[in-house]
């Protein structure tokens, strides 16, 4: 067996995968052929003699991985600074640091290539979910928070000392959670915001100097997700906090600086009733072979809704279910079934590529975080044809978009083939939106239902989708419904009002207005 590589030739050969200049095949053979050397070969000049980069590139690389090591070094001597902070300073940073040596409960360790070490982990650098993101997620199934009780974001003030980045970061995240919103924004020379049952709510009137909305941010990256952002100038991933929550990050380089916006996500598989969605919608996980999609703008709950029919088939069957999603949401423990989830970018390269390699996988249900292009369109249309159950989301506003849009995504001269395919694999089609309750306490989901049956199946192969609408408005016997028939039932039982109504129907003359959404 080769012998691993030093820890810089090992931090080097992760810059180079994680920038798209080497392929991880590329790295194992590297660090095989350094092996076979004894070590006295540099993998860089491994890359540059097999013409796999350029010595240009290799100097990229090298200044890069510089750029990293320092980093580190500076980490390591913020966390003796933090260890010489006196109480009660010490005591909190204790309490909102995670302990490099403990990696958290539930967070899966990178897998590293063959012949590769993983060097030592920073002190205060949190131990992130294997992971980038998903979308969404729908009303929280915690009770809803009161406004009155809100709290408000402590953001990172002048005079903190260069130890506090990640605890400051971790109170702002951990005062968004307790007060219910659905995503945190902390922005370079911007006071911090909230989503709050839909609405942005600015906390504070102190902007948020750019050099320490970096060092928060950066405070949440490992070394690898680092070196991504430092080359494309954003990342995606998933962070953990134990014992606040989960959460779908997006870090990002803008005019002023850096900026990070944090989606909250549940730390367990919620069910329909936490989702407020109808108990009836737990027989689209029934099918065993065809595509049931949801659909929605984002933020409308599209990925909370997935867990939890995903969470339903887990409990019920006795499968092999696969995810692929970017970055892993909810975090899925095996029941009856057998659960194995993927993340784009850290455990295969893109979902095209996942699930060409998930069909010699034999998984009986296939989870697809976000259905972005026409090559994954196409394999996901071609594992529901080949006897598996396929789950997956699309932005889309409406059931009857979502055919057009899966029809309208390939090229002219192959359409009249897909409409067939599909006519003959798509089992159902939600469509969700979330409105605000009248209340002001939350926000309630509106439906739109579609099940496929012989009669929309043929209006799909014969294109004439515009016909659909029909057939919902009369196929509720089937647990069909259309978005303003849920918005209807939504005003009557008082949840939401005919205002709110309005701004989220097709007819607004159904609710006494002129104008609704497109």
């Amino acid at each position: 067996m080769a012998p691993p590589p030093p820890d810089n030739d090992a931090l080097l050969g992760r810059i180079a995968v994680h920038t798209k200049l080497l392929t991880p095949a590329q790295l194992a053979e590297a660090c095989d052929e350094q092996g076979r050397s004894g070590g006295r070969t540099r993998l860089g000049e491994i890359f540059v003699a097999k013409g796999w980069i350029s010595p240009v590139q290799l100097q990229k690389l090298l200044a890069a991985q510089q750029q990293i090591r320092a980093k580190q070094a500076a980490k390591r001597a913020e966390a003796v600074v933090a260890a010489a902070v006196p109480e009660p300073e010490a005591a909190e940073l204790e309490a909102t640091e995670p302990k490099a040596a403990e990696p958290e409960a539930g967070v899966a360790q990178r897998p590293l290539a063959a012949g590769r070490t993983r060097p030592p982990a920073p002190a205060a650098t949190p131990a992130p979910i294997a992971s980038r993101t998903a979308p969404e997620t729908a009303p929280s199934s915690a009770p809803p928070a009161q406004p009155a009780a809100t709290p408000t974001v402590r953001p990172v003030v002048r005079g903190e000392t260069s130890a506090e980045p990640l605890a400051a970061l971790h109170r702002v995240l951990r005062d968004g959670v307790a007060a219910g919103v659905s995503d945190l924004h902390l922005h370079s020379g911007a006071p911090p915001r909230w989503r709050l049952h839909g609405e942005l709510v600015q906390q504070g009137a102190e902007p948020l100097a750019a050099a320490h909305a970096e060092a928060m941010l950066r405070a949440a990256l490992s070394p690898e997700q680092e070196a991504a952002l430092d080359a494309d100038g954003q990342v995606d991933l998933a962070y953990t906090l134990t014992g606040v929550s989960r959460f779908r990050a997006s870090i990002y380089r803008q005019q002023r600086g850096l900026d990070g916006v944090f989606r909250v996500v549940p730390n367990h598989p919620p069910s329909l009733t936490e989702l407020s969605l109808p108990n009836s919608l737990a027989r689209l996980t029934n099918y065993h072979q065809g595509m049931v999609l949801i659909t929605g703008p984002a933020g409308c709950g599209k990925s909370s809704t997935m867990a939890a029919f995903l969470n339903l088939v887990n409990a019920e069957r006795s499968d092999h279910i696969l995810t692929i999603e970017d970055p892993i949401e909810v975090i899925h423990a095996s029941k009856r079934c057998l659960v194995n989830q993927r993340q784009v970018r850290v455990h295969t390269e893109t979902f095209a590529r996942a699930l060409r390699a998930a069909l010699r996988e034999d998984p009986d249900v296939i989870a697809i975080g976000e259905l972005r292009d026409l090559e994954t369109i196409s394999l996901a249309l071609t594992a529901a044809e080949t006897g598996h159950f396929v789950l997956a989301t699309l932005h889309t506003s409406s059931t009857i978009r979502t055919i057009d849009r899966l029809i309208g995504v390939f090229p002219p001269d192959q359409q009249n083939q897909v409409r067939t395919m599909l006519s003959e694999s798509l089992r159902a089609v939600v469509s969700q939106r979330l409105v605000r309750r009248a209340d002001g306490s939350g926000r309630v989901p509106a439906l739109e239902v579609l099940v496929v049956n012989k009669a929309i199946s043929n209006l799909v192969r014969e294109n004439k989708t515009f016909q659909v609408r029909s057939i919902l408005q009369t196929g509720a016997a089937q647990g069909m419904c259309l978005l303003d028939g849920s918005l209807e039932q939504l005003v009557k039982s008082g949840a939401i009002t005919q205002e709110e109504a309005r701004r989220h129907c097709d007819d607004p003359k159904r609710f006494g207005g002129a104008g609704g959404t497109a």
